[in-house]
């Protein structure tokens, strides 16, 4: 995994500062033996992210790894994600160009998609990807209702589908925010910090 550092930088009057230090997050399951932890750099929209999944539930248990890079703009620029059974380990790469095209390699070459114009990626059970389009559209501080594709990998088997995701505020106070969510049939409402990373994700995952 990749590591971050705090880094100097210029300021328009030629002081030096420092970017905003790397900060680890801790979720813990509901209803599953389930931790994901990720270490990560935010600024504006940009994130910058290592994590790791670890559940181990009495039908299924696998880890998961991952790294993934969002732009200024809050579009992802790529997704590099492993999973690991008592059988078998997978490897997916998932990257957006500048003009719009997918690129997943899952090691056998890749394949070119343009995903219905998606700009965001969401990984099962890893709450870390809710923030994505909320923090892009800014749901944690104003109001929005938007309904968008996004690319959807499953977990462990690393299978690729678009989806059609929905995000809505419910409500927005001093430093917590209120997210209905929408996949298919399942809704939720997700409570989220002013930063947009989920603080409670009923029946999936809560922080620690």
């Amino acid at each position: 995994m990749n590591s971050f550092n705090t880094a100097e930088r210029a300021t328009p009057s030629g002081e030096s500062t420092r970017s905003a230090a790397a900060q680890m997050v801790t979720w813990q399951g509901y209803d599953v033996p389930r931790l994901e932890q990720v270490r990560f750099l935010l600024s504006e929209r940009k994130l910058r992210a290592s994590g790791r999944l670890v559940t181990a539930g009495p039908a299924e248990q696998f880890s998961g790894s991952f790294e993934v890079s969002v732009g200024e703009t809050g579009a992802v620029k790529r997704l590099l994600l492993r999973t690991a059974t008592v059988s078998e380990e997978r490897q997916i790469s998932v990257s957006r160009s500048p003009e719009g095209i997918w690129l997943v390699d899952s090691g056998q070459g890749a394949e070119r998609a343009d995903f219905d114009g998606a700009v965001d990626v969401d990984v099962q059970f890893a709450v870390l990807f809710n923030a994505i389009p909320i923090r892009r559209l800014n749901l944690q501080q104003e109001e929005g209702d938007h309904e968008i594709p996004v690319v959807y990998v499953t977990l462990p088997d690393l299978s690729v589908q678009l989806v059609r995701q929905r995000y809505r505020t419910v409500s927005v106070g001093e430093d917590r925010a209120v997210v209905s969510f929408t996949h298919g049939e399942f809704e939720q409402d997700i409570t989220v910090d002013r930063t947009g990373l989920v603080v409670d994700y009923p029946r999936i995952a809560y922080r620690i």
